[in-house]
């Protein structure tokens, strides 16, 4: 006598994988972290569309003290290019003996201190070197 179901209807991977997917239920909304805006968010900086570019150029001019995209335009970037080509290995690993790729333009005299984009004020870096340099300049 035959079973009620066939072995291809009752089988344990039919069974356990159902063969409709179910896709997993997204995280939910939050609302928007600006004071009085209604707007609901999935995104990770907690702010609305409307309301996230606004607190990037509060965060810009009140903590970094200027304006990331003022002082680091596409004229900016076509002097990093010319540079990182012309010198394409890290300057103080190079001084010890190292050949790092260098994927980071340094200003030796900082922007903030009246520094330019002049190629005497310029040095390559990788990411290593350029993190312990700024962490060796930043007062505690």
């Amino acid at each position: 006598m035959e079973s009620a179901f066939s072995e291809k209807q009752f089988s344990a991977r039919a069974f356990l994988m159902p063969s409709r997917r179910c896709a997993m239920p997204r995280k939910p909304k939050r609302p928007c972290r600006m004071t009085g805006c209604p707007n609901l968010t999935d995104r990770k900086s907690c702010y609305c569309e409307e309301h996230e570019k606004t607190m990037q150029r509060h965060y810009d001019h009140f903590t970094r003290g200027y304006d990331q995209h003022e002082r680091y335009d596409s004229a900016w970037r076509r002097i990093r290019d010319r540079h990182l080509s012309a010198h394409p290995l890290c300057e103080c690993c190079k001084e010890r003996g190292r050949y790092v790729l260098a994927t980071l333009v340094h200003h030796i005299r900082p922007l903030a201190d009246g520094g330019t984009h002049d190629e005497s004020n310029l040095m390559s870096l990788c990411v290593s070197c350029h993190e312990r340099i700024h962490r060796r300049r930043t007062p505690k």
